[in-house]
């Protein structure tokens, strides 16, 4: 992973962990369900953001450079398994 994509991604799984220990706090304090649930949405887009910085870096650097190296089996194999994973 490149520099500024690992900063990137480092800076967003940080709000991640931050919004993440406010829904630990919201629901032990009880609060509204409504509030809980648009703090988790917010959450799940911080992680949704981070994993497509991290696939795009990944499928414009390494998946080039597999392909390079004559390993595209392997390559679109892990693909195919990410896309599988990811559609459960």
């Amino acid at each position: 992973m490149d520099h500024d994509s690992k900063a990137d991604v480092l800076k967003r799984l940080a709000y991640v962990e931050g919004h993440l220990a406010a829904v630990r706090r919201m629901v032990e304090s009880d609060q509204y369900c409504v509030d809980v649930l648009k703090q988790m949405y917010a959450v799940r887009r911080g992680i949704e953001k981070a994993e497509t910085r991290i696939l795009d870096g990944h499928l414009h650097h390494c998946v080039l450079e597999a392909v390079e190296e004559g390993r595209q089996e392997e390559v679109f194999g892990e693909l195919i398994e990410l896309y599988e994973m990811a559609n459960r």
